[in-house]
C-alpha cells in the first residue's frame, strides 16, 4: 500500500455571517471571534478594522481612506492517506483578496496569513509537554516538529496546491516576548522597519522544518514589529497591495489577541523586547476568550493523537523516513 497523502481543498468566505465548520480548530483566530454573543458584533468590527488599516497603509490615489475592500476565505486543508478511507482535517489559513472599488476589479492577494494545525496543537501541547513533565531543565525532543513540517511541505508542493494558489504562502505571527528584537537601517516602504533578533526561537526552529525562513518586520503606524514565514523572497516575490493584505488582516487579529504587544500605546524602540505583562495597552471592543484558547489547545492536541499519530502511526514513521522532495 502507498504511503502517501492527498490533500482536498475547500473554501468558505470569512464575513459576518460566517460560522466555524465542525472540524474547524475553535481556538483559530477567525472561528474563536465567531462564537458567542457577541459573534456578528465581532466580527464585524473585524473586517472593519482590517479594511481600515488597508487603507491607512495603501494610501496612494486613495484620498478618502475607502477605496480598498479586503476579502477573506478559510481555505480548509483535508489530507487522507491512500488507502485508508477516512480523511483527517490538516490545516487552516486564509487567503486574501482586494476589491478596488474605483475599478471594480478583484486581484488575488497572499494566502497563508494565519496557521492552524491540529498536528502543531500534538507536538506543542502534547509532545513538548509530556518530554518536559518533571524536568528541572526545558529541552526539546529528538524530532520534534519534523513529521509536521514533512507534511506541510508536502502540501505545499501538492498538485492541489498548485491548482488553487499561484504563489507560495506567507504566514504572519506575532514576536516572541523571549527575545530581544534590534531595529535595522533597512525599511520597506510597506512592511517598514526590519528587526532582528538576539537568538532563534523554538517556534522558527519550528517553522524552519516546514521549509519557512522569517524575517521580523514594523509596518509604518504600528507599535512592535510582525513575524512573517515564507518561502523564496518575501519583499520580491511579492506586490505591496498582497502585502498589506497580509499586514491588515494579521495585525488585527494580533490587535484582539495580543494588545500588550500590538495595541501598546508605545512604539517599539531600537532594542525592544515584547512584554505580554505590559500594562499600558488599549483594548479594542471585540470580545474574546484568550484562557480558553489556551485550554482548548491541548484537548485538540489529543484529538490529533488520538485519531491520526496513533491510529496511522506505522505509515507516518514509514512515510516520514521515506519522505523527499
Amino acid at each position: 500500500m502507498s504511503n502517501d497523502f492527498t490533500f482536498t481543498i475547500k473554501t468558505q468566505r470569512f464575513d459576518e455571517h460566517y460560522h466555524p465548520a465542525d472540524n474547524t480548530r475553535i481556538t483559530t483566530n477567525f472561528a474563536n471571534l465567531a462564537r458567542g454573543e457577541c459573534r456578528r458584533e465581532n466580527l464585524h468590527n473585524a473586517l472593519k478594522m482590517i479594511d481600515n488599516r488597508f487603507n491607512a497603509l495603501a494610501h496612494w490615489d486613495n484620498p478618502n481612506a475607502d477605496r480598498y475592500a479586503l476579502e477573506l476565505q478559510i481555505v480548509s486543508v483535508d489530507m487522507a492517506i491512500q488507502g485508508c478511507s477516512d480523511a483527517f482535517p490538516s490545516i487552516e489559513i486564509l487567503k486574501t483578496s482586494i476589491f478596488d472599488r474605483h475599478t471594480n476589479k478583484r486581484t488575488e492577494g497572499i494566502v497563508g496569513n494565519n496557521f492552524s494545525s491540529y498536528v502543531r496543537d500534538y507536538d506543542f501541547s502534547v509532545v513538548l509537554l509530556e518530554h518536559n513533565k518533571g524536568q528541572a531543565k526545558f529541552s526539546i525532543p529528538d524530532g520534534f516538529g519534523e513529521l509536521h513540517g514533512k507534511l506541510f511541505k508536502h502540501f505545499v508542493n501538492s498538485a492541489a496546491y498548485q491548482q488553487h494558489f499561484e504563489k507560495p504562502p506567507v504566514i504572519c505571527l506575532s514576536v516572541s516576548d523571549n527575545k530581544v528584537y534590534q531595529r535595522t537601517e533597512n525599511q520597506h516602504p510597506v512592511l517598514g522597519v526590519e528587526y532582528q533578533p538576539n537568538e532563534s526561537s523554538l517556534t522558527e526552529q519550528y517553522f524552519k522544518k516546514m521549509g519557512l525562513q522569517v524575517r521580523y518586520f514594523m509596518p509604518p503606524d504600528s507599535v512592535a514589529p510582525l513575524a512573517f514565514y515564507f518561502f523564496g523572497d518575501l519583499l520580491s516575490d511579492y506586490s505591496n497591495l498582497e502585502l498589506i493584505s497580509t499586514i491588515s488582516t494579521m495585525e488585527t487579529f494580533q490587535k484582539i489577541y495580543r494588545p500588550e504587544i500590538y495595541n501598546a500605546n508605545a512604539v517599539a524602540g531600537k532594542c525592544y523586547q515584547p512584554n505580554l505583562k505590559n500594562l499600558d495597552h488599549s483594548l479594542t471592543q471585540i470580545v474574546c476568550d484568550r484562557e480558553e484558547r489556551s485550554k482548548l489547545a491541548i484537548q485538540q492536541g489529543k484529538f490529533a493523537e488520538q485519531y491520526f499519530i496513533k491510529q496511522y502511526q506505522p505509515l507516518l514513521e514509514q512515510w516520514s523516513a521515506n519522505y523527499a522532495l
